[in-house]
């Protein structure tokens, strides 16, 4: 499995899926979250309505990862996680890792072959760039260790330069 690194919006991805860095509600939010909903349009918040009505009445538990169709995206798929937030007391790296390899799973799940995604709790959920980039590629090429033949790419599409350069140090170096 390849693993990049690029700089750009993960809204515009020509991957398999996309992963939302979503709240726990699955009901839109700000950042990557509010990005994805409005450029993959209202279905996907019907989509979200729909799991929460049926499968997840409680949310998506911090950690964990659901697929829904990407409507207006140009993924076929939007794999929501639920990243950690370190300012409500969430700083379990365990947690963090949990959000890449179950992102991951469910991208196989779907058949997905490219994946790309965000960084996952970098941000309003306060955790550390530098400590995501290197919890996700570690994740990602342990992941694939475990599961060879499953994914041909990983991307991290990063918006900001800071955060990328966090990334592409840990691919260096992880």
């Amino acid at each position: 499995m390849r693993l990049v690194v690029e700089h750009g919006d993960i809204t515009t991805a020509t991957t398999d899926a996309v992963v939302n860095a979503a709240n726990s509600t699955l009901l839109g939010g700000g950042g990557v979250d509010g990005a994805i909903h409005a450029a993959a349009g209202p279905q996907l918040l019907e989509a979200c309505h729909e799991l929460r009505r049926t499968t997840l009445p409680d949310g998506l538990p911090t950690g964990d990862a659901v697929a829904t169709p990407g409507f207006g995206l140009p993924a076929t798929w939007v794999i929501h996680t639920v990243g950690p937030d370190r300012h409500r007391g969430q700083t379990d790296p365990a947690l963090l890792v949990s959000c890449f390899a179950r992102s991951l799973d469910v991208a196989a799940d779907v058949r997905a072959r490219t994946v790309a995604f965000p960084a996952v709790s970098a941000g309003v959920y306060g955790w550390d760039a530098d400590e995501v980039a290197r919890t996700a590629v570690a994740t990602a090429r342990s992941w694939a260790d475990a599961n060879p033949a499953a994914m041909d790419e990983v991307r991290f599409v990063l918006f900001n330069a800071p955060v990328r350069a966090a990334f592409e140090d840990a691919l260096a170096t992880v």
